[in-house]
């Protein structure tokens, strides 16, 4: 017996393997540390029928119980207090949800909803305007228990701000407003722009989904209670938030609008972002980055051949930002898992990735 046991399938539970084998499951756990301990192994015990349990006759008359009209729609619980009260005792809850089980009868009485499963966003981008990620953060007023809804559109790959709007409001009609006066602004063709987002109100109301739909734009969702799915609008605003002029709490909508303004042309035009290897957004929005990476290397060719001893790990280069950007980009365990269940990647191309 502990041979067919050792040698079972890795997918098959012991518990079964007990089971089909009649054995005793608490044998098999104590033969084991027996055998780590060097001592004899106990004879494996079969099933056998406890002298506590409750006869056929017994258990027929508690199943008439459950069933009955009076109890069929209660709890084991409940079943026994009311027996007790009318000085009939049956047997136990745990019992009577024991006999319930056996009899594939113990669960939920209401239908429950099934567990969801959301596909795991993955998208990447390779030039400005393929893919933006946008959020709405809260702004606190002086007044407490007030605040302005900042709305904020980014452009993946550069990380440029392509939109914002602050507004008193948080609804999907201010959100299809924004994103339409922005597809328009940058001339966005059909079938172009991937639109990141997480499951807010107002980016998943029917009006704002349809909206896109009729602007030919792709829209993607993160996973409820999933904080890391839009990691890059997260990421701008914790920088705003952490910027030594940041009031901490507005005045009013007109003193947020003015900060906000003077905050997005700082981050959209003199930021050398970290992520962009140094670059500004703009630069790497507009294509101008290559040209002042030309300028970059210049400056860093002439310093190394006036002092090249000063330079240990030899000629400098300069950085260049990533040439392609993802959210939950693919890894070699993905990809292996890929090759074996499909099903956990339905919508997505022959990539990976969402276009």
């Amino acid at each position: 017996m502990k041979v067919v046991l050792e040698q079972r399938p890795p997918r098959l539970p012991l518990a079964r393997a007990c089971f089909a084998l009649g054995l005793n499951r608490s044998t098999v756990y104590a033969n084991r540390r027996r055998s780590a301990n060097d001592e004899p192994p106990r004879l494996a015990r079969k099933h056998s029928l406890q002298p506590r349990a409750l006869s056929t006759q017994e258990r027929t008359k508690v199943i008439e119980v459950l069933h009955s009209k009076p109890y069929a729609d209660q709890p084991p619980a409940e079943v026994y207090q009311r027996l007790l009260e009318q000085a009939q005792y049956l047997c136990s809850v745990s019992t009577m949800h024991r006999i319930l089980r056996g009899l594939s009868e113990s669960g939920d009485r209401r239908d429950q909803r099934p567990a969801q499963h959301h596909a795991i966003p993955r998208l990447l981008a390779q030039a400005p305007n393929e893919v933006w990620t946008w959020d709405i953060s809260k702004l606190p007023l002086v007044r407490r228990g007030v605040y302005l809804s900042l709305y904020v559109v980014l452009d993946l790959f550069s990380r440029f701000v392509v939109a914002w709007m602050v507004s008193l409001k948080e609804n999907s009609a201010l959100s299809k407003q924004l994103m339409e006066e922005a597809i328009a602004r940058y001339g966005i063709k059909p079938n172009q722009l991937t639109l990141h987002q997480d499951r807010g109100s107002p980016m998943i109301a029917h009006g704002y989904l349809d909206q896109m739909r009729e602007l030919d734009v792709t829209c993607s969702h993160s996973r409820p209670r999933v904080s890391n799915d839009n990691p890059f609008s997260e990421s701008q605003f914790k920088t705003q938030k952490y910027q030594p002029d940041y009031p901490g709490r507005f005045n009013d909508a007109g003193h947020g609008r003015r900060w906000c303004e003077e905050y997005f042309d700082w981050y959209n035009f003199e930021h050398h972002h970290s992520g962009l290897a140094g670059f500004t957004p703009e630069q790497v929005f507009t294509g101008r980055y290559l040209q002042i990476a030309e300028l970059k290397q210049r400056v860093l060719d002439e310093r190394y051949a006036l002092n090249p001893e000063r330079f240990v790990m030899g000629r400098p280069t300069v950085k260049m930002p990533a040439k392609n950007v993802a959210i939950n980009p693919i890894t070699e365990t993905d990809s292996e898992v890929a090759k074996n269940d499909c099903v956990n990647f339905p919508t997505l191309s022959a990539a990976g990735y969402a276009k």
